[in-house]
């Protein structure tokens, strides 16, 4: 049985390179807390928040992250987000670096994006549907055979899409981002 812990606040914390014993983090805050390289794998957090937290290359195999965990100004550099536990995920992301995180075949509905960087972020046939990307940054990030109806991308930018290639059925963009549908294409837009 895993150790619950409820209502905590982990200031300053330094978890870097270690295992994360398995645990129940139901509400806690997580605040300038180090989590680079760190083992988080079978590890649940029930509506959790981070704020200026370092996941960079976290390991989070199998961890749970649900009731809408918020991530606030949070690097998150090469996380493999593929392989969480998919069961209740639900997580938004705030002014965060997701640079090179992978989304790959991940079921991602309903997420929100604000103010982030996901420079090479892997959405590669994951499903994204309901997903908000406000104000982000999407350069080199790859969508290939993905989901993404009804996402929300008018406010995105850099962002390279194929058509012919993902599900974009009721997506919604913005006349002055359209062309990241069109790059293939070779077209000067003016």
């Amino acid at each position: 049985m895993n150790d619950l812990i409820l209502n905590k606040t982990f200031t300053d914390q330094d978890f870097s390179n270690q295992k994360v014993p398995g645990a129940e983090y139901d509400n806690c805050t997580f605040v300038n807390c180090n989590f680079t390289e760190t083992n988080l794998s079978v590890v649940l957090f029930l509506e959790c928040t981070f704020t200026n937290c370092n996941f960079t290359n976290a390991m989070v195999k199998q961890t749970s992250f649900r009731d809408e965990c918020c991530f606030e100004n949070c690097k998150l550099l090469g996380v493999n987000f593929s392989s969480c536990n998919n069961f209740m995920f639900s997580v938004k992301f705030v002014d965060s670096s997701l640079d090179y995180a992978s989304f790959y075949g991940f079921e991602l509905k309903n997420t929100s994006f604000v103010g982030c960087k996901l420079i090479g972020a892997d959405f590669t046939e994951a499903v994204v549907t309901g997903t908000e990307f406000k104000e982000c940054d999407l350069s080199t990030a790859i969508f290939e055979q993905t989901n993404v109806e009804k996402v929300d991308f008018r406010t995105a930018r850099n962002f390279d899409i194929d058509p012919a290639n993902n599900k974009l059925k009721k997506a919604r963009f913005s006349k002055n981002n359209i062309e990241g549908l069109l790059k293939k294409y070779d077209l000067l837009i003016e």
